[in-house]
């Protein structure tokens, strides 16, 4: 069966956590779909009118987490993470069962959604996977940061930097081919705040939840973190796995270039609302050939699955 086909996970998984802002104690189940059925959440601790499409209009807030929300008020918060291992791992389709309003954090990275979903296994359908190709360039900017997206030939590219005073943080950059290069590092890279940060973000009723067990905190020229970093370039690879997280609420994979400079969240939100307004900066494709390319199938995946 082809890897160019849609897939599904194989298994139900279950996990089970904290969530980084509310605090609260939030279970996730996450149940094979059918082909075509996308990726889709559900508040199981509401009655009705609990279905949340994880869609980039549907996003409501990107204060330190992408939020989305359905026309009845239910949302889903902190998507970011969960959405950029299934994006990683090529899961198409998939039911999100959540009981209660925000995605536990974890260990603040992808890592361990990454290794229940490869445990829990794939199920391929014959269904064509669809994929979203850029045709023109598209930029948004606030001041000195910005977000631009360009046509590509068969690869997703993200150069991604960061600009901190903090001399630890500092100026960091990183350059991924998304289906091609060993993501490890992305999909491992946690949060982090800036400690002078910590107390004006509760006061704002965030990061109740967060801890050194879920965050990278910096104060001044030390890592609080008793494990220190995970990567050397820890920081930025955090927010490009947020930036792989945030493209997937257009729901397909996308073939393209993307360069950012000290975004997150909003920008790569207001550049997804800027391309799809004009149906002639995008197409999308399916994939119906046999044999493609390996720049579409993460080269370490099919290592996992083989």
């Amino acid at each position: 069966m082809s890897y160019l086909t849609q897939k599904t996970v194989k298994n139900s998984i279950s996990f089970s956590g904290i969530a980084l802002h509310s605090g609260h104690s939030v279970n996730v189940c996450i149940k094979p779909a059918k082909p075509d059925f996308g990726i889709v959440f559900q508040r199981v601790d509401l009655k009705s009118n609990n279905i949340v499409y994880p869609n980039f209009n549907n996003v409501t807030n990107t204060s330190l987490n992408t939020t989305v929300e359905n026309e009845f008020g239910a949302k889903v918060s902190t998507i970011e993470h969960l959405m950029g291992a299934l994006f990683g791992l090529g899961v198409d389709n998939a039911l999100i069962e959540i009981d209660n309003e925000e995605v536990p954090i974890l260990d603040g990275s992808a890592k361990i959604f990454i290794e229940k979903i490869i445990s829990s296994g794939f199920e391929l359908s014959t269904a064509p996977i669809k994929v979203i190709k850029i045709n023109k360039d598209v930029s948004y900017s606030e001041g000195e940061r910005f977000i631009s997206i360009k046509p590509s030939t068969l690869s997703l590219n993200i150069d991604f930097e960061l600009k901190y005073k903090n001399p630890i943080i500092g100026n960091q950059r990183n350059k991924v081919k998304v289906y091609e290069d060993n993501l490890e590092d992305i999909y491992n890279s946690r949060t982090f705040c800036l400690f002078e940060d910590i107390e004006i973000i509760k006061k704002n009723g965030l990061a109740r939840g967060g801890s050194l067990e879920n965050a990278i905190v910096v104060k001044d020229k030390e890592i609080l973190n008793l494990d220190g970093l995970r990567n050397d370039r820890e920081f930025v690879n955090h927010k490009i796995l947020d930036c792989i997280g945030d493209l997937y609420t257009t729901g397909y994979r996308i073939v393209a270039n993307i360069i950012c400079s000290q975004g997150g969240h909003y920008l790569t939100n207001q550049l997804l609302r800027k391309v799809f307004l004009n149906k002639e900066n995008f197409s999308i494709l399916e994939i119906k050939e046999k044999n493609l390319p390996h720049t579409l199938i993460n080269r370490e995946l099919l290592k996992t699955i083989a």
